[in-house]
């Protein structure tokens, strides 16, 4: 039987509200150019050379020749690679005090680090889908285990580079309204946060080992070796890991990287760190040279010096074709067999650095 001429016009309409607002929202989403002094900054960088940021160590990227195999695999293993019971969540109890040492993380790479009277926020992702699109891309596995509304006053968000599941536009925006914090970010990724609406004043740029004090904590964007980009062109804006200084107290949070010697440098200049938080999913065989493997992660934890390792990236998308629950188990071995604290919370849990929670493999039971 036919179509209806009504069906016929809210299909269209439907269809015609959807090409409205991809036309609109996903070049928004996309995000902006340096242009000016900001440019001028990129252009002066030691790490921007024809046009493009570079890594101290090259990096190769997925192949194309390798596209074809990484598809066909896509088409197997999927079940393995969701959880197949819901993902325990923590709310985490409103009014606590940032004193002394202690790290929330929130699911992938989002988490708070509260730091001897400071709150420092690491790529705050809360949207439904890391992707440019709102039906289309990866989307959680599990919710935020509170509203972005209910964080507590921040000192100073941020971000360690500009892929979708690392700088989400909708959060940020949310975030100028919600907080008054400044934005640090690295060199160039200030104009999309500027084009989504950011107070220039509220947003600091910097590249590498440059520094900045935000209410007595010394934040420092060091190297890392990955990439960057949200439309077809790469390498525009840098990525970095981030030195988070207290008076006394360190935290060292890794952004994405693949692995190389860099870390060793940073640790002696910066550590030793009280806490690392340190990338160790999302990675595959074909791109190892710009996501860590979870031995990997353990060996820049033990390269910067770090106290506790909370391993973060994994658990909330589904970004790579590895099980659900391995990066966690696979994270957990190496530590055991490298003598390295280890802590590896619920999202939403609170972790005191000084007295973490025994690893307890909660991930397994849902696997």
């Amino acid at each position: 039987m036919a179509k209806r001429p009504r069906t016929r016009t809210v299909l269209a309409l439907a269809l015609g509200a959807a090409a409205v607002w991809a036309a609109r929202d996903i070049p928004r989403q996309i995000g902006g150019k340096s242009r000016g002094d900001r440019r001028s900054r990129v252009e002066a960088s030691p790490q921007f050379s024809e046009g493009k940021f570079r890594n101290t160590v090259p990096a190769t990227m997925l192949a194309a020749a390798s596209m074809p195999k990484v598809f066909a695999a896509t088409l197997t293993g999927r079940e393995a690679r969701h959880p197949h019971q819901p993902i325990p969540l923590v709310t985490p109890a409103p009014g606590l005090d940032a004193t002394g040492l202690h790290v929330t993380w929130y699911g992938h790479s989002s988490a708070l680090v509260e730091i001897e009277g400071r709150r420092i926020l690491l790529d705050p992702v809360w949207s439904d889908r890391c992707s440019p699109s709102r039906i289309t891309g990866p989307r959680r596995l599990h919710e935020p285990p509170l509203p972005l509304r209910e964080l507590p006053p921040l000192d100073a968000v941020l971000i360690s580079h500009d892929h979708y599941d690392h700088l989400d536009m909708v959060t940020i925006q949310n975030l100028v309204d919600l907080q008054a914090a400044p934005f640090l970010v690295p060199l160039g990724v200030g104009a999309h946060l500027e084009r989504w609406g950011v107070p220039p004043t509220r947003i600091i740029e910097l590249d590498w080992n440059e520094k900045a004090k935000v209410n007595g904590i010394e934040l420092v964007a060091t190297p890392a070796r990955h990439f960057s980009g949200r439309g077809f062109n790469r390498d525009e804006t840098l990525w970095a890991s981030w030195a988070i200084l207290g008076p006394t107290r360190k935290v060292f949070y890794s952004g994405d990287t693949g692995y190389f010697p860099g870390f060793a440098e940073i640790g002696e200049e910066y550590g030793p760190f009280d806490a690392t938080l340190v990338q160790v999913g999302a990675y595959g065989d074909a791109w190892p040279d710009i996501h860590m493997l979870p031995e990997d992660g353990v060996a820049v934890h033990v390269d910067v010096r770090g106290g506790l390792m909370i391993p973060v990236h994994w658990a909330t998308f589904n970004l790579a074709l590895h099980d659900w629950s391995e990066p966690a188990d696979r994270t957990w071995r190496e530590a055991k067999a490298r003598d390295v604290r280890l802590a590896i919370p619920r999202p939403g849990e609170r972790v005191d650095v000084d007295n973490p929670p025994p690893v307890d493999g909660w991930w397994q039971q849902i696997a």
